[in-house]
């Protein structure tokens, strides 16, 4: 029979509820109160993701509800709120608008479909613990690729502002279309969505914890309620279906699959990544653990969640999870009280909703949009490091310019490139000993001695095959160009934890050139891992003692002081 103790250690062991898990009873009043806040400011911008994401706005209210309740039971985060998306909406209807109608019966069910999709990749990604995946999408191209997107977003919605249907693909033609037709604008409109965006951004500025969004919606629900807005040319929402959301699978048609795997694939990565880099910081903040990879398991219920509840992908969401954070909630049980009061929403005020102007979703989506266009980080790269700005702006303008898939596609690409070329670009150091004992580095040059014929040689990174062909020029050429004969080459591979194919061959070729030199070669503390690596290449051979290997510089150079380097392999060819 089970102690208590016992019982509650297994309980810990499970990989469930680590969001809720332990509970401090202290925490609840404080997590209630940011749920009840979370609800307030997020409702809104999940109906507006609707807009972007082109779907249903009933369907915004469904991503926050089994979606936020997948996440706490599966996964680890005490912090991340899970829900719609910028801008995983703005790939969907970037991508999906080319095999269905935005809106239409068939392009709800793919959005459906792509939540799906995106499920099984987030469980596979589990499987095979991926979760490190979302270091290879750099801050940088991330800066670019939201602030891309928040230009679009914002761009798009500018007809809305002002009663216009939005025409035109992509922002350029949009803006374009925008400035031909203001003559045709109309003023109802405009002006109402002029008042939404004072709300909204007055309260920002004079009272950061009041929900001007939330305001906005409820007062223009009650000024459209009673002076009929509808009848003076202001359009509306409409009837907004209530009740729980039915529970079905999404349809999967082979005919489609192309666009779905591709859509699936772009909010895969953009998931992965942002949802960890929101993860990891507010653990960080804490003081707490984070699990990217139950996090990934976490994600994947909660779009399965969403596909099966008929709405669209969901996300680790940056701007939801401080607005939890700001207003005191430290656990999941803050967004299990923002999921009870959806579930209300959707049981008894889903009527007042067909009242709300559609110019005021509009607004909501544009400030969205603003918000997203991250100019303080631009600047901040523009002035810190200017190759990672040029990154960011590329991605950004291929957002803006082509669309968002192959946004995200440069994003990666781009930083798979930026971590090739620093992993290329490294720090190579000759050591030298100063008067007090100690090595001092130099960038690599001929003449530079350790010690009398011995040249300590330093590669700070992991050698591949990028790089390899580096490491060889740079020792051939100290070596060559010494003005007094080297007899030993002392390789610091201390900072080297990674040997691929190509690098350990050119290990090999490096060992025969210098052998031919009559020059030996010797290596310091070799991790276990690249040691074994170097051995099984034949890299290092039996000429020194301990076969080349040492532990400390200091060890190398005082073993092979009065050791003489093997003759070159001419001369014992000629013996031989």
């Amino acid at each position: 029979m089970k102690t208590p103790a016992s019982a509650d250690a297994a309980v810990h062991r499970l990989p469930l509820l680590q969001g809720l898990l332990p509970f401090d009873r202290s925490l609840l009043p404080h997590d209630i109160v940011a749920g009840i806040t979370l609800a307030a400011l997020g409702i809104p911008e999940v109906m507006g993701y609707t807009k972007i994401a082109g779907t249903p706005t009933v369907t915004g209210l469904y991503t926050i509800l089994l979606p936020l309740i997948a996440f706490a039971v599966f996964g680890a985060s005490r912090h991340l709120v899970v829900g719609g998306d910028s801008a995983t909406a703005a790939i969907l209807a970037s991508t999906l608008a080319t095999v269905a109608a935005v809106g239409g019966k068939d392009y709800v069910a793919l959005t459906s479909t792509v939540a799906l999709v995106v499920a099984v990749m987030l469980v596979l990604a589990r499987v095979f613990r991926l979760g490190f995946l979302a270091d290879f999408l750099s801050r940088s191209a991330l800066i670019g690729f939201l602030s891309g997107v928040g230009v679009q977003v914002a761009v798009g919605e500018l007809s809305g502002l002002i009663g216009l249907e939005k025409q035109g693909h992509g922002p350029l033609f949009q803006l374009v279309s925008v400035f031909q037709r203001l003559g045709s604008a109309s003023v109802g409109t405009t002006a109402l969505s002029v008042a939404v965006l004072a709300v909204i951004v007055g309260c920002k500025r004079f009272a950061p914890r009041a929900p001007g969004a939330l305001i906005a919606v409820v007062g223009t629900i009650a000024a459209s309620a009673a002076f009929d807005f509808a009848r003076h040319g202001v359009a509306v929402i409409g009837a907004v279906p209530g009740g729980l959301p039915s529970l079905a699978l999404p349809p999967l048609r082979l005919s489609d699959m192309n666009q779905v795997l591709a859509t699936a694939a772009s909010c895969f990565i953009v998931i992965i990544a942002q949802s960890a880099a929101t993860a990891r910081a507010y653990a960080n903040r804490y003081n707490e653990r984070a699990d990217d990879n139950l996090d990934i398991v976490g994600l994947a219920a909660a779009n399965a969640a969403a596909a099966f509840t008929s709405t669209f992908v969901v996300n680790g969401s940056p701007t939801k999870t401080e607005m939890v954070d700001e207003a005191g909630g430290r656990t999941q049980v803050a967004h299990l009280t923002t999921a009870v009061i959806v579930l209300l929403v959707l049981l008894f005020l889903t009527r007042p909703l067909s009242f709300l102007p559609s110019a005021v979703l509009s607004s909501i989506v544009f400030m969205i949009g603003v918000k997203l266009i991250d100019v303080k980080g631009m600047a901040e790269l523009f002035r810190m490091q200017r190759d990672e700005f040029l990154v960011a702006l590329v991605t950004a303008g291929i957002v803006v310019f082509v669309d968002v898939m192959h946004g995200i596609i440069a994003a990666v690409i781009l930083s798979l490139i930026a971590h090739t070329r620093y992993s290329y670009q490294l720090r190579t150091r000759v050591l030298t000993r100063a008067e007090s004992g100690h090595w001092v580095p130099h960038d690599v040059a001929p003449d530079l001695f350790a010690a009398p014929g011995i040249v300590v040689y330093r590669f700070e990174a992991d050698l591949f095959y990028a790089n390899a062909g580096r490491f060889m020029e740079e020792i051939l050429r100290i070596v060559e160009q010494a003005h007094v004969p080297v007899a030993w080459v002392v390789i610091d591979a201390t900072q080297i934890n990674n040997v691929d194919y190509t690098a350990g061959k050119t290990l090999v070729q490096l060992r025969q050139e210098l052998d031919r030199r009559g020059v030996g070669v010797a290596s310091v503390a070799v991790p276990e891992g690249v040691l074994h690596e170097m051995k099984r290449y034949h890299a290092l051979g039996a000429k020194a003692p301990t076969h080349g290997i040492f532990s400390t510089v200091d060890e190398a150079v005082e073993a092979l002081r009065d050791e003489r380097p093997p003759a070159p392999t001419a001369q014992r060819d000629a013996k031989a």
